[in-house]
């Protein structure tokens, strides 16, 4: 049985991975440079200072969302309050994206400084008890405070993977300018580029899991705190299949989603490409339980584990799958607050 403590172990268990191995790898560079070794940790340090810095700042430019005035939306408003206040926790400032996809995302340095995005075409395709769900599952990161952690931890891969690229491609560089006069150099940087490999491979699928395992605790939170599993069950069904309709999918910021749109896009070509297996009825169009039937199915597949150990969401279905359990659990009378993570 899961309790909220087994996402704050995971969260800090997720940053002393990253945060050692990344410290490890700095250390391995300042070894070849010779370096003092206190640099490495020095370095670290540093990094996730300027991310949990930076982070914020970045996300807020590159999505141009608008903060929201006072009785500029009343009802979107007071919707965030009440699920707040429900939530014993402070008011998070409102904002709106300017764009068509359905998703919604947290932010901030802290639970005070936090801000709630919710895109256009969320309001849009979405009925008002989907949308409270949605929100409900926001209010859900602000809750565990997960989103801090993701912030600082995000770039801790990416960083490594950039050393990685460019170690490798000026030891290529190299190779044909020297023409075998100093060989040295370039294995130095084979080394660095492979030691940096492995430490975003590692860092990355640390930083992965956790961003699975918050989705499903903020998923359990919503069904807890609106006490209506469903309204999320088909919030998800309508954001995965509206963003993986959508022309060109947003970066930078996809694990703060509450669905990854290139995750979303996926899920449902792979579903498409098998439409004549899982259209039972043969005529032509995948209706609702077809659907959800080729989910479960694809959820399930080996490739499909293997495949989502990169992904920054669970799978649709088993986000689904969840819900239902809650939802049966709610149907018995007895799902009270210590029982909120019972299923994940």
């Amino acid at each position: 049985m899961a309790g909220l403590t087994d996402l704050k172990i995971a969260m800090v268990t997720s940053v002393f991975i990253a945060a050692f191995i990344f410290t490890l790898f700095l250390s391995a560079i300042m070894f070849l440079l010779q370096l003092p070794l206190v640099y490495a940790l020095i370095g670290t340090i540093l990094f996730i200072f300027f991310q949990y810095l930076v982070g914020p700042v970045v996300l807020r430019s590159t999505t141009q969302l608008h903060y929201v005035e006072p009785n500029e939306n009343q009802w979107l408003e007071s919707l965030v309050k009440e699920l707040a206040k429900k939530s014993n926790i402070p008011i998070p400032k409102l904002a709106i994206v300017p764009n068509s996809t359905p998703n919604a995302f947290v932010f901030g340095r802290t639970a005070k400084e936090a801000t709630l995005a919710v895109h256009e075409g969320l309001l849009k395709n979405l009925n008002a008890e989907e949308v409270r769900a949605v929100l409900a599952h926001e209010i859900g990161h602000i809750k565990h405070k997960d989103y801090i952690v993701m912030t600082v931890l995000s770039a801790l891969p990416l960083i490594a993977y950039m050393i990685a690229q460019v170690a490798f491609r000026t030891a290529m560089w190299g190779s044909y300018s020297r023409r075998k006069k100093d060989e040295n150099g370039g294995i130095v940087l084979l080394a660095v580029g492979m030691i940096a490999f492995v430490v975003y491979l590692i860092s990355f699928l640390s930083v992965m899991r956790l961003s699975r395992l918050r989705e499903h605790y903020a998923d359990a939170y919503s069904a807890y705190l609106t006490g209506s599993p469903r309204s999320l069950q088909s919030a998800l069904a309508k954001i995965t299949y509206g963003l993986s309709i959508s022309p060109k999918p947003p970066e930078g910021a996809r694990a703060f989603y509450i669905e990854d749109p290139a995750m979303a896009k996926e899920e449902i070509h792979q579903i498409m490409a098998k439409k004549q297996e899982y259209d039972l009825d043969k005529d032509g169009v995948l209706d609702e339980h077809e659907l959800e039937l080729a989910m479960e199915k694809e959820a399930k597949s080996t490739w499909k584990t293997i495949n989502s150990w990169f992904a920054t969401h669970p799978p649709t279905f088993k986000r689904i799958l969840l819900l239902r359990q809650i939802e049966a659990e709610l149907a018995t009378g007895e799902y009270t607050a210590r029982e909120i993570y019972a299923h994940i």
